[in-house]
């Protein structure tokens, strides 16, 4: 008797009766297929069907039988690695958020690619696993699954964080944008949280260090920094992390903008990220990502800035309307100190980012990390933290050679 899985969620069994209690010339064989469908996905109609029906084959005299081996393993489904279809992580499966695929390549995945990220699961197998979490795929991923499959470490993956404890199993339903991107690196919000509670406090510790006896006349422009620098670091994060892009390539608009928006989409998150199944990046692209970063870093610097820096000049136009001092300091100018901000994240930190995602990309394929993942986490720490203090002084430096503080 033979068990096959049905589309409907369900299994058929076959059986093979052979009359061998009859004369030659009347043997016949029977084979009896029976289809149950005890359940039905989370994510498919329900479907109930039952029975079973045996068709009699009639056999001649003389049988020629004829052997038929199957492959001990089915072959995977095929992904074309310059099409960006399919998943892929950062690593990246196809990061998600939308945006291209990546860039051009040699189309050979490789063995290690495929241990790592595992193989590409059907849709039926898709169902079949998510049913048996008791959870529902967003709809992006369940296209995604009936369209090119899904790599199995990116299912897994989201079928373990969307069981997590509020809040962060309800924003891997329906935040996209944070799912995407803890699929590719489940440490994800790890350094995002050590990146702001780093920042502060070293932020903190070079402020004072830098103004010395001016920190309290100047207390205000040490709480516009502080409060830009965490919106700030999200940021930094953020747009350099590597994201699971999910389903299909888009397809490229017609246009200059079109156009321009599909090249940007098929840019690696940062300079440094590293190559996965179906994603490759060009030398040409890992330098304009150098570039592409710089002008969203600057323009995330100079927005929060301008509302930093707004902020800080009214709580010290308030203050001073109340009572004045000799030790008062000049109102910064509002955009001009808008535009150091922009030009620091761009120049200054998009650079040190840039170099602290390659070195964690590094520590993070290494043996020892993989076997002992609290060092990975530990170099963040430490290197992320060095960062953070050479970071905060050279701006104050910046500042004052400005003129803008």
């Amino acid at each position: 008797m033979s068990l096959v899985c049905s589309p409907g969620g369900g299994f058929t069994t076959m059986k093979l009766r052979n009359t061998l209690h009859q004369p030659p010339a009347g043997r016949s064989a029977a084979l009896e297929f029976n289809i149950f469908a005890k359940f039905a996905p989370l994510n498919q109609p329900s479907v109930r069907i039952g029975g079973g029906k045996s068709i009699r084959i009639k056999c001649a005299d003389t049988v020629a039988v004829e052997t038929i081996h199957l492959p001990e393993k089915p072959e995977e489904p095929k992904v074309d690695d310059n099409g960006g279809d399919g998943d892929g992580v950062g690593g990246r499966f196809t990061p998600g958020g939308g945006g291209g695929g990546g860039g051009g390549g040699d189309g050979d995945n490789g063995d290690g690619g495929e241990n790592e990220f595992g193989p590409i699961m059907k849709y039926a197998e898709v169902l079949i696993e998510a049913e048996s979490r008791g959870a529902v795929l967003p709809a992006d991923m369940l296209e995604a699954a009936k369209s090119t499959g899904l790599r199995r470490l990116i299912l897994t993956r989201y079928l373990d964080l969307q069981g997590s404890a509020w809040p962060l199993g309800f924003l891997m339903k329906y935040c996209s944008m944070l799912r995407n991107r803890m699929l590719a690196d489940p440490s994800f919000l790890f350094k995002v949280g050590i990146e702001v509670v780093i920042d502060s406090c070293c932020a903190t510790f070079a402020e004072v260090r830098k103004r010395g006896k001016d920190f309290w006349a100047e207390f205000e422009l040490y709480a516009a920094d502080l409060l830009v620098g965490i919106v700030v670091d999200i940021a930094l994060v953020g747009m350099l992390a590597p994201y699971a892009r999910i389903g299909k390539q888009s397809v490229v608009s017609s246009g200059y903008l079109g156009r321009l928006k599909h090249a940007c989409g098929s840019l690696p998150s940062s300079v440094f990220e590293a190559e996965s199944p179906g994603i490759r990046f060009t030398s040409q692209q890992r330098i304009a990502t150098y570039f592409y970063k710089g002008v969203l870093y600057g323009s995330v610097g100079f927005g929060c800035g301008l509302v930093g820096q707004g902020i800080a000049n009214m709580i010290m136009t308030a203050k001073r309307s109340i009572k004045k001092s000799e030790e008062d300091i000049p109102v910064p100018p509002l955009v001009k100190s808008a535009a150091l901000w922009g030009f620091f994240l761009a120049v200054s930190s998009n650079t040190r980012y840039q170099v602290i995602n390659g070195l964690e990309r590094l520590v993070e394929a290494s043996p020892v990390a993989r076997q002992m993942p609290p060092v990975a986490m530990a170099f963040t720490v430490g290197v992320r933290f060095a960062n953070n203090i050479y970071g905060g002084m050279q701006f104050v430096d910046w500042a004052k050679l400005s003129g803008v503080q």
